[in-house]
C-alpha cells in the first residue's frame, strides 16, 4: 500500500500552520479554558494592608501581658482610622485590617473579658498572629503568565486583582462536513438506501469536548462542483474536516473538490483503517478529509487531526499522548503485553 507513513503525515500537516496571533478582550468567567495572550500583574499588594488571619484583640505586644482596654471593634470590610494608644486594644475579626499602634493579635479564646477591658495573661511576640501586606502577592509581580490555559485558580487570581476582563487568543474556527448522497441526518426517517451521519456528529461532539465550536457546514452532495461552491461559500474558518469521499470510487468527490479550491498536498497514509486520507491546501485553510468509514473518521481524527488543532489553538492538553505497547493477535483474540502489580512480564486478553 503506497502511502505516507504516519508520523510523517503529521508533521507534514502541522507545518502547513501556524498558531492563530489573532485575540480577543472576554469577560473573566468566559475565559475559563482559553489561552492567555499577554502576561497579568499584581495591581497592588495582596493583602492590599497589614491584616489579622483570626477573631481576636489587636495590641502592643512590648505591653504584655496586661490589661487592656477595648476601645473599638473592627469587622472585615470596616477600617479602623484611629491610632491604639498605650493600654488599648481593638477587638478585631479574620481579614480585617490592623490599626496603627499595634504589632500582634490575641486570640480571644485566649483573654478574659470583663466588660470593656480584657486581660491578656502570657506575653506575645511582635507581629505573632500578623499577616503582612504583600505577604501573598508584591504590586508588580506577575499573577499569570502568558500563553497559559486558563483554569479556575487562574480566573480567581485574576479576580483577585480587579481584572474583570482578559485578553486572550482567538479560537480557532473549524468547519466540518460530510459527503454522500446516501448520508440523512438523525431527525429524518430512514428509507431504502439511506444510512444516519453519525460521523458529522462525532466531529463536532469531540471539538465541543476540547472546547470548540464546529461551523458545521452539513452534507456535501456527491457533486463536485456543488460541493465546493458550499464550502468557498462559507468560508471564514482556519481549518475544514471532511468525511467521506477520499477514496477512487465515481463519488469519491473530495479529490476534484481539492482541485477546485486548493492544492493536494498528500494522499494516502500507511494505517489502517483510513488510509485514503487526504491533505491538501487552500489560500485560507487547511483541509483534512478523512475516510467516511466512521471507526476509520474517528481513528483519523484523533491521529491527524488532534495536532493540527493543537497547533493552531496553542493548546498542548489536546495532544495525544504516544504511549507504544506490545501485543499478539492470536485468532480472534488480541493479546496485550504488559506487567502485573509485580513487574513481572504477563498478558492480557484485550478482546
Amino acid at each position: 500500500m503506497d502511502g505516507l507513513k504516519l508520523e510523517r503525515a503529521v508533521e507534514i500537516l502541522t507545518a502547513q500552520v501556524s498558531r492563530i496571533a489573532a485575540t480577543e478582550t472576554v469577560p473573566l468567567l468566559e475565559a475559563t479554558g482559553r489561552i492567555l495572550a499577554r502576561d497579568y500583574f499584581a495591581q497592588f499588594d495582596n493583602p492590599p494592608f497589614d491584616r489579622s488571619p483570626l477573631d481576636g484583640y489587636a495590641l502592643n505586644s512590648a505591653e504584655t501581658p496586661n490589661n487592656f482596654k477595648v476601645v473599638g471593634e473592627e469587622c472585615s470590610g470596616d477600617f479602623f482610622t484611629g491610632e491604639i494608644k498605650t493600654g488599648e486594644c481593638l477587638r478585631i475579626m479574620t481579614g480585617a485590617a490592623i490599626p496603627s499602634g499595634c504589632d500582634c493579635v490575641i486570640r480571644q479564646e485566649d483573654v478574659t473579658v470583663d466588660g470593656e477591658n480584657i486581660f491578656v495573661p502570657y506575653r506575645l511576640k511582635r507581629h505573632e498572629n500578623f499577616c503582612f501586606a504583600g505577604e501573598d502577592v508584591k504590586r508588580g509581580q506577575i499573577l499569570v503568565e502568558k500563553n497559559i490555559q486558563l483554569r479556575s485558580k487562574h480566573i480567581a487570581i485574576l479576580a483577585s486583582h480587579g481584572y474583570a476582563t482578559v485578553e486572550i487568543f482567538r479560537q480557532p474556527k473549524i468547519a466540518i462536513a460530510s459527503t454522500g448522497d446516501e448520508l440523512i441526518n438523525p431527525s429524518e426517517k430512514l428509507t431504502a438506501g439511506k444510512i444516519y451521519n453519525s460521523n458529522l456528529f462525532f466531529i463536532a461532539a469531540r471539538l465541543k469536548e476540547f472546547g470548540f465550536s464546529a461551523i458545521n457546514l452539513g452534507n456535501l452532495p456527491d457533486d463536485a462542483a456543488t460541493a465546493s461552491e458550499k464550502i468557498h461559500a462559507a468560508g471564514g474558518f482556519d481549518l475544514l474536516i471532511t468525511t467521506g469521499g477520499v477514496s477512487v470510487g465515481r463519488k469519491d468527490i473530495m479529490h476534484a473538490v481539492v482541485e477546485n479550491l486548493g492544492e493536494k498536498i498528500f494522499w494516502r497514509v500507511l494505517m489502517k483503517p483510513g488510509a485514503p486520507v487526504i491533505g491538501w491546501k487552500a489560500q485560507n485553510f487547511l483541509g483534512v478529509a478523512l475516510s467516511g468509514n466512521p471507526f476509520a473518521a474517528f481513528a483519523t481524527f484523533e491521529l491527524l487531526c488532534r495536532p493540527v488543532i493543537a497547533k493552531i489553538s496553542g493548546r498542548a492538553d489536546i495532544l495525544y499522548s504516544r504511549r507504544f505497547i506490545r501485543a499478539k493477535i492470536l485468532g480472534d483474540k488480541i493479546y496485550l503485553q504488559t506487567q502485573n502489580a509485580s513487574g513481572a512480564e504477563v498478558e492480557v486478553v484485550l478482546l
